[in-house]
């Protein structure tokens, strides 16, 4: 089979993931780096496996910092807010990328209206996450024996395969909403949003579930 345009050079070596909210301050630098802290958690070191985690905003702000209660909501959760750069979703991000996942329907369909293929590995966050729950881990390859670069790509392709026939309650309960602007105790909601949503994508990632 044919890899979509640009993308299949070092294809079963490395996976990428790619989060995308407005600014790329707030939403997907949350979304980032816990998806980042979760992949430590169960892999110990997710560049050695092949994971490679990004984000970026469709009106990003270029060389911003993420907002300060960003930072907070991610220190609450232990992981690295350190040396991240706001960066504005380019062309190249679309092509390498293997899964993206985007903040609301909006932001889905801007990326897939730039082409490349993009429209069966992107998804909203929360709609990944609701097929990713519907999919038996057992049809998936085991990351052991195959490895968990070919148990991902797996993953997106079971899911693209339910998007049609499992659907959402209401197009609301597959978007997550902006904090930009809110109080911390709104950030510290959207990161618990985020973070429960996260959870069983990098737990069928990996096929290795969250230590408690």
């Amino acid at each position: 089979m044919t890899a979509p345009e640009g993308r299949g050079i070092g294809r079963e070596r490395t996976f990428r993931i790619l989060h995308v909210s407005t600014g790329n301050v707030c939403r997907s630098p949350i979304t980032e780096r816990l998806t980042r802290h979760a992949l430590c958690d169960r892999l110990g070191d997710p560049l050695g496996a092949g994971l490679v985690v990004e984000s970026a905003g469709t009106w990003g702000h270029e060389g911003a910092p993420m907002e300060a209660n960003a930072e907070t909501v991610l220190a609450d959760f232990g992981a690295d807010a350190g040396g991240f750069v706001g960066r504005e979703l380019i062309d190249e991000h679309v092509i390498r990328a293997d899964l993206v996942l985007t903040a609301t329907r909006d932001h889905r369909a801007q990326v897939i209206s730039m082409g490349h293929s993009a429209g069966l590995r992107t998804f909203t966050l929360k709609e990944f996450t609701r097929l990713v729950r519907a999919i038996d881990p057992t049809t998936l390859p085991d990351p052991r024996a195959d490895g968990v670069v070919a148990r991902a790509h797996a993953l997106v392709h079971a899911a693209a395969a339910l998007r049609g026939w499992l659907l959402a309650p209401s197009p609301e309960a597959d978007e997550v909403n902006d904090p930009y602007g809110g109080p911390i105790t709104f950030f510290r909601s959207i990161g618990e949003e985020i973070h429960q949503a996260l959870d069983p994508v990098v737990t069928a990632l990996t096929g290795v579930a969250a230590r408690r």
